[in-house]
């Protein structure tokens, strides 16, 4: 784990006198942004000797309530434990109405005990340095699906899509209409403004499957935990200039039942220290390596269900014919399947991730993919044979579509507890058992819509 230099405040500082204020963001196992709002002459003494948080914070659930199961609370006396800055992430936050600056933590090897091994965040790290270990790089890309809401809900006090500059709402879906994107022109030039303030290399936008619903990618990195840290920071990018249009981006994994949901798409190759793709052949199935990285995912598929669907409407976004995957499957150039070869030249040859929703924490679902793909590796896995056509038609084994099956699952799994690290475990299912146990015990209008009268 490296930490930022504090010459690195010291230069920031000496450009930007207009700042007065800085955001701290840690990310909590949901992949929620946590910390404090600093002023100015606070922010050296962070760079220098770090910053103490409560131990508590790595062991909230997703509405920030204490989960006293995690033993991260009471037991531990909610302790001090001192993150430090990570070298890159002071910025401005562009969407501030005044000037304002950014910059993410995370937990000291030894000094952030006992909350340490609960930072999702250290997760990934330990993942990517097993890899490398056997001399795999891995080279890592986000794509992230969101909607783009009005912050005014409708009559009914539903969400609904934004208004585009014509002053109407989005109907249809109008997959990849340029209309569309030229229709959300200022919020789009202003994300695009801050993603270059910020130095995120953002891409392509694409009008997705919905209305209001958007796709932006981030060019791939040699670094995985640099793509991954990228794909948390453009995240909360995303709904900073939101908000600023008076809109909200949301990352719910399917936000409308009778719309698209939103995915979390993780492109992944591995490389030699050199930079090579270990991956790249002219055969479009690619090497024997990454049908074993397949092979090796679809083996701990169920094992790991949970960190990409961690939520209870994670699992609405599993429906046939919808682009979300469905069953253990992989193919090329096939958009039915959960693990994508794209098409291209050899040399561009990787696996794109499709099961995780945007509602998973990236580094939790990275570090995941990755353990999925040594796994593979190790143990030779076969994948079998790649889909050709429909894949929803013909799925073999299919996925749970329910989060307690996943909960379970994870809970038992001896290698989700060698690939993440027992005390991490501990932590997030505490979480997950408290909000399971927190959504299923609250009634609201679908139960009195379906059984007040006639149950």
């Amino acid at each position: 784990m490296q930490f930022a230099n504090p010459q690195e405040a010291r230069d920031f500082l000496a450009r930007h006198p207009e700042v007065r204020s800085f955001e701290l963001i840690l990310i909590d196992a949901n992949g929620v942004p946590r910390g404090k709002l600093l002023h100015r002459d606070e922010l050296l003494a962070v760079y220098e000797n770090g910053r103490p948080l409560p131990s508590s914070i790595l062991a909230l659930t997703i509405q920030g309530e204490d989960v006293e199961a995690s033993g991260l609370v009471w037991e531990v006396a909610d302790a001090d434990c001192w993150t430090y800055p990570l070298p890159g992430s002071l910025t401005l936050q562009p969407w501030r109405n005044v000037p304002t600056g950014q910059f993410q933590v995370s937990m000291h090897p030894e000094r952030g005990l006992p909350a340490t091994p609960a930072d999702p965040r250290h997760v990934l790290v330990r993942a990517i340095e097993r890899l490398k270990a056997d001399g795999y790089h891995p080279v890592m890309a986000v794509e992230l699906e969101f909607y783009l809401l009005d912050q005014r809900r409708d009559t009914q006090g539903r969400p609904q899509p934004a208004l585009q500059m014509n002053g109407s709402r989005p109907q249809a879906p109008q997959v990849y209409g340029v209309y569309e994107l030229e229709q959300l022109q200022p919020f789009l030039d202003d994300l695009y403004a801050a993603c270059e303030a910020q130095s995120l290399p953002l891409r392509t936008a694409i009008s997705e499957y919905a209305p209001g619903q958007l796709e932006l990618t981030l060019e791939h990195r040699f670094d995985a935990l640099q793509a991954i840290d990228e794909g948390i920071r453009y995240k909360r990018l995303v709904k900073g200039v939101a908000n600023k249009h008076g809109l909200q981006a949301c990352f719910m994994a399917k936000p409308f039942g009778d719309l698209a949901g939103s995915g979390l798409h993780l492109h992944v190759s591995l490389a030699d220290e050199q930079g090579n793709n270990l991956f790249a052949a002219e055969d479009p199935e690619g090497t024997p390596l990454l049908r074993q990285a397949i092979g090796g995912m679809m083996a701990t598929l169920l094992d790991s269900l949970a960190i990409f669907c961690p939520n209870a409407n994670s699992f609405r976004r599993f429906q046939a014919n919808s682009y979300a995957p469905l069953a253990k499957s992989w193919g090329v150039n096939n958009r039915t399947v959960s693990f994508r070869v794209p098409g291209g030249p050899a040399n561009s040859r990787h696996i794109e991730h499709r099961i995780c929703g945007a509602d998973a924490n990236p580094y939790l679902a990275a570090a995941a993919v990755l353990a999925g793909i040594h796994y593979g590796i190790r143990h030779q896995c076969d994948p079998g044979p790649a889909v050709q056509g429909n894949g929803y038609e013909q799925a073999r084994e299919l996925l749970p579509t329910d989060w307690l099956t996943a909960l379970h699952a994870l809970e038992r799994s001896s290698w989700a507890e060698e690939a993440f690290g027992g005390d991490f475990l501990k932590v997030f299912l505490a979480i997950k058992w408290q909000e399971y146990r927190q959504f299923m015990g609250e009634v609201g209008e679908q139960d009195w819509r379906w059984y007040l009268t006639h149950a």
